[in-house]
């Protein structure tokens, strides 16, 4: 017997064109009005990178070609792969309607950031779960919570750096590598949260298996808050990189995992110009995007599990 699995594939969403900016503002802060100011600030940033950014594209091609890469296996089981976004269409609410609609007996949750938090993951699961209860028959639902130790993973993007380390036009040894990820509110810390030694552990992994013995953690992408945010701040590190007198510095965006604002706009716009302005050479790797590596990288994870932390959501 053909048994149906699913897997829901989520990302966080992004406007589709300017006209959509604010709407997707007031979502990311829970139905309450951004300030005209921020609205225009924001609106100016996804301008800058050409009016929106490929990340609905992106996904909708790492989901294709996860699908058929999983209906690859010769078992029983056929695939169907969702997509739900956490704060723009298609909502995870309404990929988890789809899924009722199609049957789905198994699900895989899975969410394209490596490193769990609270915050950012907890989030996530919070919204399948509530989704999942809308259902009359919900799937047996697992969630995979965080993956940053998957060997596919640490191997994908130590090979990112080796790449693009032979781009630069300077001795690798001579190059410091910053690894960032989203910052969030320092109070995480204070409850425990694994984000920051999650973070840590990563990136020294990475580290190695790439060779890289001169490195540096930084956050990026701070919301503009009263209350402080993780940090150091990348742009902060770039100034203390270009204060000892180096001269080149790689990006390691490893906390993302797409092309979009906050590598499209905060690496390579803000935190390039910030480098040149103190006459350094700030290049990055090329993000996984829809690489048939990374497919690899989420269908082990869908398969198979290894490297990830998983939790169930229904029995």
């Amino acid at each position: 017997m053909v048994s149906h699995r699913g897997v829901l594939l989520m990302a966080y969403g992004t406007p589709r064109h300017l006209g959509e900016v604010e709407a997707y503002y007031r979502d990311i802060r829970g139905g309450q009005d951004p300030s005209p100011e921020a609205v225009a600030s924001l609106t100016e940033r996804y301008r800058r990178v050409g009016g929106k950014t490929p990340l609905f594209e992106i996904t909708q091609r790492i989901a294709d070609r996860l699908q058929a890469r999983l209906n690859q296996r010769t078992t029983d089981d056929s695939w169907s792969v969702f997509i739900g976004m956490k704060h723009w269409h298609p909502y995870i609410a309404e990929a988890i309607n789809r899924i009722g609609q199609a049957e789905i007996s198994e699900l895989v949750a899975l969410p394209l950031a490596p490193h769990y938090s609270m915050l950012s993951i907890g989030g996530y699961e919070r919204l399948v779960a509530q989704a999942l209860e809308s259902l009359d028959n919900p799937p047996a639902t697992t969630s995979v919570q965080s993956w940053h130790a998957n060997p596919g993973y640490v191997r994908l993007i130590a090979q990112r750096i080796k790449d693009a380390l032979q781009r630069i036009d300077a001795d690798p040894a001579e190059v410091e590598v910053i690894f960032s990820a989203h910052s969030l509110p320092a109070r995480i810390v204070n409850s425990g949260d694994p984000y920051p030694d999650e973070l840590m552990t990563s990136a020294a992994a990475v580290a190695r298996k790439a060779g890289v013995e001169s490195w540096r953690f930084a956050y990026q992408s701070a919301g503009k808050t009263p209350t402080p945010w993780l940090g150091p701040d990348i742009l902060e590190t770039i100034e203390t990189i270009a204060g000892e007198g180096r001269t080149h510095i790689l990006s390691v965006p490893f906390g993302f995992v797409c092309d979009h604002l906050e590598i499209l706009y905060d690496i390579d716009i803000e935190a390039i110009a910030r480098a040149a302005e103190l006459g350094v050479n700030l290049s990055r790797i090329e993000m996984p995007n829809d690489d048939p590596d990374f497919i690899e990288v989420l269908h082990d994870l869908v398969v198979t599990g290894v490297g990830a932390r998983t939790s169930a959501l229904t029995a």
